[in-house]
């Protein structure tokens, strides 16, 4: 026969196990705005019942339960959802920060538009054109030096700004690994912290969730694999352990970055302690160890064929944009890919081959006074690396468009004329005929790769001697330059929208499973109260029951 008292028992439990639901269900409600907080369950089971199986067990008709118990408090996670959310979030960030440079660098050419280096290389152009129809006029002249002026400031605005705004990009990757190596630290120290908790058995649900948005932030900057470690002790079947992140490049290869209580950061330069420094065009990143601050290893950036290593994510965008070195058959890089080091690389190439052009063109020709015009109406400045060659060896373009000059001429010097006829008192006839400044105004749709280009009036030229594009002319060139940036700039920012829109329907997935619905846990508040109301009711009974048999049994004849 089961104990008079099993009853009470019962209904004890009962109530404590509706009393920890509805503190869990207070704990959900509490942290419905909470960012990343998954809601809590509890976990009832029946517990052993009454008798339970052995030779001395009593003869009743069968068992009989003897309540329930909080068997444990969990949190509705999807794993799945979550390596979708990373994924996308990972694409999202790579994309948003390819978007973001190419948007700056179409602010900055502005084109096409009434403003931009097309606009004013066309003013030019047609200052020359006015010029070879009226080439003794002092005031035509005036104008083609000041829209020449126009011009070699249009190349300098460019280039600095191009340049401002690739330095910015590079301070962006310092803030950048400074942000990882902080998620880093952290998602380590959460693993310490949760395996301090698990052994015990109990379930650190909190402390799961802050690791999982931790490593859901970390997903933004670098593409990652996440590992579960079982933990010692004598954990809960449903304890996740330690987790271990890998970062993943782009041919499937592995980086600890996290291994249980250890991390790694990342960085530039292979010394002692981390800086951020970033160099000229980045080759690799240094891995530090996390204890002893000291060099462990590097992630290469690009591999022999040009492509990046890294797979994805903010990061890469960022070098991407900044400039990266591509290795040769050695160690030693030779060239420097990045969307804007090859924007600048371009713009140079592009300022070299107008300006050289020009002033060979301009030399075949004569100015007011007849004589053969100064192959130098384009300079550098004093010093620069960069040397006009005039078709001579060696053609070192490499800041040409931040370095290009106007020559200090007279008006009068300007050769438009390819005859140096004179009349008597010394005055080219008519003020020259202003065919070269004809030839000079059609420099732009001139084929580059025409080694003989007729000039009208003077002799053949081999263009191919002083240009460094090698194909169309200087108009397709910019043309193409233009074009380019607007494809991969609508490209990026499609690419963009198409991440965001996948990773929010991602999110609202995760969201329907993990989030707090206030409507569900008031629902949840009043189903635990009823329970509690019932068990509390329930030892009600049972307290007049035992009252009866107590006080009020053995008492009759009295």
């Amino acid at each position: 026969m089961s104990s008079t008292f099993q009853g009470l028992e019962t209904a004890k439990r009962g109530l404590y196990a509706q009393q920890q639901a509805l503190y869990v269900t207070s704990h959900n409600i509490a942290n419905a705005n909470t960012k990343g907080y998954s809601r809590q369950v509890v976990n009832f089971s029946p517990t052993t019942p009454y008798p339970t199986v052995g030779i001395n067990r009593p003869e009743i008709p069968g068992q009989i339960g003897t309540g329930v118990e909080a068997n444990s408090i969990e949190r509705i996670r999807d794993s799945f959802l979550d390596v979708q959310f990373r994924t996308e979030n990972n694409k999202l960030g790579y994309w948003s920060s390819r978007a973001d440079a190419l948007s700056k660098m179409e602010d900055i050419l502005n084109e096409p538009s009434n403003n931009g280096l097309a606009a004013v290389m066309g003013e030019f152009w047609q200052s020359l054109s006015d010029l070879s129809t009226y080439p003794e006029s002092d005031g035509t002249r005036k104008v083609v030096l000041q829209r020449g002026q126009a011009v070699v400031e249009t190349f300098h605005y460019l280039s600095q700004s191009l340049d401002t705004i690739k330095n910015d990009i590079g301070n962006e990757i310092g803030i950048n690994l400074q942000e990882i190596n902080s998620l880093l630290k952290q998602i380590s120290d959460l693993n310490r912290q949760i395996g301090e908790v698990e052994p015990h058995g109990y379930l650190p649900n909190d402390l799961y969730d802050k690791r999982d948005l931790l490593v859901d932030q970390l997903s933004q900057h670098v593409e990652i694999k996440v590992k579960k470690v079982p933990p010692g002790g004598n954990p809960h079947q449903n304890a996740e352990g330690f987790y271990t992140i890998q970062m993943i490049g782009a041919d499937g290869s592995e980086t600890n970055l996290v291994s249980k209580f250890d991390y790694f950061q990342l960085g530039f330069k292979g010394h002692n302690g981390i800086t951020y420094d970033v160099p000229e065009a980045i080759d690799s990143l240094t891995i530090f160890d996390s204890t002893s601050r000291v060099e462990s290893g590097k992630v290469e950036i690009a591999a022999r064929n040009g492509q990046m290593t890294l797979s994805s994510g903010k990061l890469k965008g960022l070098i991407e944009s900044y400039g990266y070195g591509v290795p040769d058959g050695s160690t030693v890089s030779t060239k420097i890919a990045g969307l804007y080091p090859e924007m600048l690389d371009q713009l140079d190439q592009l300022a070299y081959t107008f300006a050289n052009i020009f002033n060979e063109i301009h030399s075949q020709g004569f100015d007011l006074q007849g004589n053969p015009g100064s192959s130098q109406f384009f300079r550098m400045v004093d010093g620069s690396s960069v040397i006009f060659s005039n078709g001579e060896e060696p053609k070192s373009y490499q800041g040409a468009a931040r370095d290009i000059l106007l020559a200090t001429l007279e008006p009068e010097n300007i050769a438009a004329s390819s005859v140096d006829t004179l009349d008597p008192s010394g005055v080219a006839v008519n003020g020259g005929n202003g065919r070269n400044a004809l030839n000079l105004a059609n420099v732009s749709g001139f084929l580059l790769t025409n080694n003989s280009q007729q000039l009208e009036g003077l002799r053949t030229i081999d263009l191919t001697k002083y240009s460094l594009i090698s194909n169309g002319s200087i108009n397709s060139f910019y043309e193409s330059m233009i074009g380019q940036l607007g494809v991969d700039a609508q490209q990026a920012n499609r690419l963009r929208d198409n991440s965001e829109v996948l990773k929010d329907s991602v999110d609202t997935n995760r969201q329907s499973v993990s989030s707090v619905s206030l409507d569900e846990e008031m629902t949840n508040v009043i189903k635990y109260q009823h329970a509690y109301n019932a068990a509390a009711r329930q030892i009600t009974i049972i307290d007049e029951m035992l009252d009866k048999i107590i006080n009020g049994m053995g008492v009759s004849g009295r």
